[in-house]
C-alpha cells in the first residue's frame, strides 16, 4: 500500500483514556486511540500485553473500567442494532455453529443483516476465502485454518464500516495469509476502518497505517510501521521495504 502524506480525517472509532481492570490486575492502562474510515491500525506485543483486551473494548464486547469508547461520536454498544450494522468482528473459532455447513453459516449472516442478493455474496465470499470446495462441510470437518477462513468469510457477507480482527493470520498457510493481506487492503480501499492484532510483522508492515506496541497493558510506542515494528520484532530491519 502506498503511504504518502495523508489529510487528517475525522475519527470513526475514538477511545479516550480507556482502561480495564480485572479485580486487582490492570489488563490495560489508560489509552487513547483514533481510527478513521479507510485507516488501518495494527496492535503488536507479546501474549498478555493487552491486545485482545483493547480489541474487546473497541468492539463493545467488554466494558472499560474507565474512559469512553465512541463510534461516529456515539457511545459504542455492541447490542445496539445501529452498531451491529456497522461493525464486524473476527475472533474466536468457537463462534461457529456445529450443525450448520459453511454455506449455511454465510447465508445466515447475510440474511440476518438484510444483505441484498445474499446468495451472490455467499458465493463471492466462498471464492475469496478459498472455501468453495468446502461449502457443504460442517465445522468439525474443517482444519483450524479453514475455520479461520470461515470467520473471515462471515465478515465479508455483512455490512461493515469497522472491521476488528484478533490475530487473523493465525493458522493460515502462506497463501491464505497473502489473500488476507489483499483482503484487508481491499477493505481499506472501500473506506472500511480496520483494527487488528497480529504476531506477524509482515502483515502489519504491508497493511497498517499505524502500529501500536503494547507491553503489560501499557502503550510503549505508536507510529508508522517502519518506526515501531523493529522495536517489537528486533529481527526486523528498520526501514524494510513495503
Amino acid at each position: 500500500m502506498a503511504k504518502g502524506k495523508k489529510v487528517a480525517r475525522p475519527s470513526l472509532l475514538a477511545l479516550r483514556q480507556v482502561s480495564r481492570h480485572y479485580g486487582g490486575r490492570v489488563a490495560l492502562h489508560p489509552i487513547d486511540l483514533d481510527l478513521a474510515a479507510g485507516e488501518c491500525v495494527a496492535l503488536v506485543g507479546h501474549n498478555g500485553s493487552g491486545k485482545s483486551t483493547l480489541l474487546r473494548l473497541a468492539a463493545g464486547r467488554d466494558t472499560p473500567t474507565s474512559g469512553t469508547v465512541r463510534l461516529d461520536g456515539a457511545p459504542l454498544d455492541e447490542n445496539d442494532p445501529r452498531v451491529r450494522a456497522r461493525l464486524a468482528v473476527v475472533g474466536d473459532l468457537s463462534a461457529c455453529y456445529p450443525d450448520l455447513t459453511v454455506r449455511e453459516h454465510l447465508a445466515l449472516v447475510a440474511v440476518s443483516h438484510g444483505v441484498e442478493e445474499p446468495l451472490t455474496w455467499v458465493d463471492r465470499a466462498l471464492a475469496d476465502r478459498g472455501l468453495a470446495e468446502h461449502a457443504e462441510a460442517l465445522p468439525n470437518s474443517l482444519s483450524s485454518g479453514q475455520l479461520q477462513s470461515l470467520l473471515l468469510a462471515c465478515a465479508l457477507v455483512r455490512p461493515r464500516d469497522l472491521l476488528i480482527l484478533d490475530e487473523p493470520e493465525q493458522r493460515l498457510d502462506p497463501g491464505a495469509r497473502q489473500r488476507l493481506a489483499d483482503l484487508l487492503k481491499a477493505e481499506l480501499a472501500d473506506g472500511v476502518a480496520v483494527l487488528f492484532a497480529t504476531h506477524h510483522p509482515d502483515l502489519a508492515l504491508h497493511v497498517a497505517d499505524r502500529v501500536i506496541l503494547l507491553e503489560d497493558g501499557v502503550l510503549l510506542a505508536q507510529g508508522a510501521p517502519e518506526a515501531v515494528l523493529p522495536t517489537a520484532f528486533p529481527g526486523l530491519a528498520a526501514g524494510s521495504a513495503r
